[in-house]
């Protein structure tokens, strides 16, 4: 019988060191995100040090990636895949650049709005038929009905004719849209700015929540780089250990 380590932990020891149940342990084994585990001749399993160390770096990972991308990358290192595991990381990365460059397009839409205010003006009682509408913002009456198609406008409807009709908020909403596009913005951007002023009702109100939001993926951002870190040392001390599991060693710039 193979001799018991002698840094052996119970389940219970394991679980207590992150605050975890025993049975969330043993989905770890299973989902791979802990390490391969021996068993005892009566069948019990046998923690090690190594799998509290798997399990601290899997909860800093989770911190930045959360535990979808967590699992896929643990996984993935414990069956030997390192370039899957790294595939993954890089995937969680890209996440943040193309949100960091949405927040920052969002941004200059709302900085085109408050540079070029639309010309206020109060829309009488029974509201502004399309063909006015058209004249004040400069389009078609057809550019209207494709903006409405695409959800960016929400006409109402005269009793009786069924005519369009725009009150204020959607005569401001065909000034900004009109605004946006020639300044050749993407309709996804236009939605996002026409979803944020409809929500808070002010482009100064919304540039700071975007200001906010952006600070807040540096945040993440930081996060997420810690985990990295964490991967990188966990990937090092596997590879100093000659990888006991048995599986091959990963490329030698690995090793520091």
């Amino acid at each position: 019988m193979d001799a018991v380590p002698k840094d052996r932990l119970r389940a219970v020891d394991l679980a207590a060191t992150v605050g975890i149940s025993v049975q969330q342990v043993r989905n770890y084994v299973e989902e791979g995100v802990l390490p391969p585990v021996r068993r005892t001749a009566s069948g019990y399993r046998i923690f090690t040090i190594a799998h509290a160390r798997a399990l601290t770096v899997a909860r800093r990972l989770a911190e930045g990636h959360g535990w979808g991308r967590t699992r896929e990358i643990m996984a993935a290192v414990h069956r030997g895949d390192v370039p899957a595991a790294l595939a993954a990381l890089d995937g969680g990365h890209a996440e943040l650049d193309r949100e960091r460059a949405d927040i920052r397009r969002v941004l200059g839409a709302f900085e085109t709005v408050l540079a070029n205010p639309p010309a206020t003006r109060p829309a009488p009682r029974r509201g502004v038929r399309i063909g006015e509408v058209a004249a004040l913002v400069g389009v078609r009456t057809s550019q209207l009905r494709l903006w409405e198609a695409r959800d960016l406008l929400r006409p109402g409807r005269a009793p009786g004719t069924n005519y369009r009709v725009y009150d204020e908020t959607e005569l401001r909403a065909a000034q900004v849209v009109a605004l946006l596009r020639r300044g050749a913005y993407p309709f996804e951007i236009i939605e996002a700015v026409l979803g944020e002023l409809r929500t808070t009702g002010s482009a100064q109100r919304v540039r700071a929540e975007l200001a906010r939001r952006e600070q807040d993926l540096h945040a993440r951002s930081l996060r997420r780089l810690r985990g990295s870190a964490a991967l990188h040392d966990y990937l090092v001390e596997r590879a100093a250990a000659g990888w006991s599991s048995g599986q091959p060693l990963p490329p030698g710039d690995l090793v520091d």
